[in-house]
């Protein structure tokens, strides 16, 4: 019942930006909290950042903290990845994920539908 599709992947230099769209199907904006999630080669899949939708609020992992920003358009059903000053340690497949919860949780197994996940490659 419910479809996460994410886009905007794309390769970048070291400071440059890019931005992700996460679309979702049906209204789950109403209840769901959204999040992205990454995983670099050979890494476990970590939590990047999430935003609530009936609190809104907003959590970001340390290593993207002033530099990503994550944002919502209700009337799209869709929700963004801004990434900005991006350093070759962002290289990884990122994940949309969606949670039936009222605020953002860095915890994976909160988190119950997920997109196919979208290649970000930061390299000179």
């Amino acid at each position: 019942q419910v479809q996460l599709v994410e886009s905007g992947e794309g390769l970048v230099q070291p400071g440059g930006s890019l931005r992700l769209s996460c679309e979702a199907s049906g209204s789950i904006f109403t209840m769901y909290t959204m999040a992205w999630f990454r995983q670099a080669p050979g890494k476990e899949r970590e939590f990047v950042t999430a935003i609530g939708r009936m609190i809104d609020s907003t959590r970001y992992a340390d290593s993207v903290k002033g530099r990503f920003t994550i944002s919502r358009d209700t009337a799209k059903n869709t929700v963004y990845l801004q990434m900005n000053n991006l350093k070759p340690e962002d290289t990884a497949l990122y994940y949309c994920a969606a949670a039936f919860a009222l605020q953002p949780s860095d915890v994976m197994r909160a988190y119950n539908y997920w997109g196919q996940g979208t290649q970000v490659t930061v390299s000179s």
